[in-house]
């Protein structure tokens, strides 16, 4: 029998109101709690724990959307994280509500790593992927040992979803934090075009500055934070960085 999206729960750490940077317009954007990466740059640790934020339905969640509906025009409905691929059930039900909505369909993205992607098992993912119309894809570094230090786990896994979506031609914004001394050196960049040029539908780039907002979190949360004594990155170099990456990638496309 089939599920009624609406009844869907899953465990969401926060939900912001006015998302100006996680998609385009304004959004409600859905973080979704547990996420099974260790970013040494991530300046959300308390969306890691896969028991920490509280149970949620879908129908909570786009009553809250539908109420401010108007504001939302032109913009739409994001879920990320933690990481939302790690609950791809309750993700794909909203989505699904979302474009299914009485009132008209809602714009969804996707915020993701792709690092609780399984492509063993792409079943469980096929109801959020047929309801996504944008992802906003987080490439952590384009070297794979590099990737093993900064996050913990190997990036097969985002490479194997990053393909995934290019086979289906969902539109792709890539995403790519630029840390002092460990993401911002041109060799990093110039692999970092050349890796995503194999993907067609990647269709834009944000670089985004390291910032140490997030170090009080990892203070009150006891946990230790492997960036602790790294400086954030100018945000004014992103222009000429992100440059490199482009001409990287057209360079290999050729």
């Amino acid at each position: 029998m089939e599920v009624d999206p609406l009844a869907v729960r899953g465990r969401v750490h926060s939900v912001e109101s006015f998302g100006t940077v996680d998609g385009p317009g304004r959004r409600m954007v859905v973080f979704c709690q547990g996420c099974p990466l260790r970013c040494a740059y991530c300046h959300n640790p308390d969306t890691w724990d896969f028991a920490g934020g509280s149970e949620t339905s879908v129908a909570e969640l786009l009553e809250r959307f539908e109420r401010n509906r108007a504001f939302y025009r032109g913009g739409g409905l994001t879920v990320s994280g933690g990481e939302p691929l790690a609950q791809p059930e309750f993700a794909g039900a909203l989505f699904r509500a979302a474009h299914e909505s009485p009132r008209g369909r809602i714009h969804t993205c996707l915020d993701s790593s792709g690092g609780a992607w399984d492509p063993c098992r792409p079943e469980r993912f096929e109801e959020l992927l047929a309801h996504t119309d944008l992802v906003l894809l987080d490439i952590k570094h384009s070297d794979p040992a590099a990737h093993r230090w900064l996050c913990g786990a190997d990036q097969e896994r985002i490479l194997s979803f990053a393909d995934e979506l290019s086979a289906r031609r969902l539109p792709v914004l890539v995403r790519h934090v630029v840390v002092p001394g460990i993401t911002d050196s041109p060799r990093e960049l110039r692999e970092l075009g050349r890796l995503i040029a194999r993907w067609d539908n990647v269709v834009g780039l944000d670089l985004l500055p390291y910032h140490t907002m997030g170090l009080p979190k990892y203070e009150r949360l006891g946990i230790p934070c492997r960036l602790k004594d790294t400086p954030p990155m100018e945000a004014s170099r992103m222009g000429e960085l992100r440059e490199l990456v482009l001409r990287a990638r057209a360079d290999e496309r050729r």
